[in-house]
């Protein structure tokens, strides 16, 4: 076993994976997954540049990070930052930030390096299932970006478009005085739809996305629409781990989604506060995606570019 610590830092979220690693089995252990809702990339589709507060709190969680990964003695430290960081101006003010307070420095990573990471954590322990046709689709809808990648027990084809649900829901559901409108208008929501529509084009152009056969979701929005089709009272990552949820469940929690209010959202205890104003626009991704692909259900995973980041270390 190699212990070691994975951090992937995306445009919504910062997340920890402490694990010892045995890459001759395949078996990750977890001693650490934790995440913190920083929102790294408030701002950035518009002015081109990560946000001072923005900043402040991805290097406060990034301390609380560090102590953690000392506690535990990790032997190998990868820092991943995904599509915020790539698209600002002022990243090196974040990787300087990183490596004063972790050592490490971020690795600002391609779509296509996220892409392999995202099928490599999402699909190693699915070796052997007979109960899913190959070959997969793996998409991991994130803040800024959603990736594409299919593959069978490796990647035949990767793509990255930027349809993740902050960008989505600060390009088109955001009124004039700045705020999340609530709910969103009917040509507000179609705007998204056609933004999505013609990056699925986009993705399709490099990725056979008609060719899979099992369709695998990955990341927050996904993970959040499965504990709401679930009817779970708390989140429990044990349940929505691998848990298939149909498309015309997806399609009836979008529409809920798309109409219910922030204080409606709000209520239910598996939406995280940081994703009560942008998981309307991520269950909008999960929902166009089965349409353009036909696919009758995802598989949802727990697993996804974090234990990706985590294989490359050990």
């Amino acid at each position: 076993m190699t212990r070691v610590a994975a951090i992937d830092c995306g445009t919504n979220s910062i997340r920890l994976l402490v694990a010892d690693a045995n890459p001759q089995t395949g078996e990750l252990v977890d001693l650490d997954r934790r995440m913190t809702i920083v929102r790294l990339g408030q701002g950035v589709d518009k002015t081109g540049r990560l946000a001072p507060e923005a900043l402040e709190r991805t290097f406060a969680a990034c301390r609380e990070y560090a102590a953690a990964i000392k506690e535990h003695g990790a032997e190998r430290v990868r820092f991943v930052a995904t599509s915020a960081s790539r698209d600002a101006e002022n990243r090196d003010d974040f990787v300087q930030g990183v490596l004063d307070i972790l050592g490490v420095e971020p690795e600002v990573i391609t779509g296509d390096q996220e892409a392999a990471f995202s099928f490599t954590g999402a699909t190693k322990e699915l070796t052997g299932r007979t109960d899913l046709d190959k070959p997969y689709l793996v998409v991991d809808i994130g803040g800024g970006s959603t990736e594409f990648v299919v593959g069978d027990d490796a990647v035949r084809a990767a793509r990255s478009v930027d349809i993740g649900c902050v960008r989505m829901t600060e390009r088109h559901l955001v009124g004039p005085d700045g705020t999340v409108t609530d709910p969103p208008s009917p040509a507000q929501i179609e705007a998204v739809r056609e933004d999505i529509a013609a990056a699925l084009d986009l993705a399709a152009q490099t990725v056979p996305l008609a060719d899979a056969r099992t369709l695998v979701g990955l990341a927050g929005s996904v993970t959040t629409v499965a504990a709401l089709a679930l009817g779970l009272k708390a989140y429990d990552s044990t349940a929505i781990h691998h848990s298939r949820i149909s498309y015309e469940k997806v399609a009836e929690l979008t529409d809920w989604l798309l109409t219910s209010t922030h204080d409606q959202r709000a209520l239910n205890p598996v939406i995280h506060p940081g994703r009560v104003d942008v998981i309307a626009s991520g269950a909008l991704v999960l929902r166009l995606i089965m349409e353009h692909t036909g696919a009758r259900e995802v598989v949802v995973s727990e697993h996804d570019i974090l234990d990706g980041i985590a294989w490359s270390v050990a």
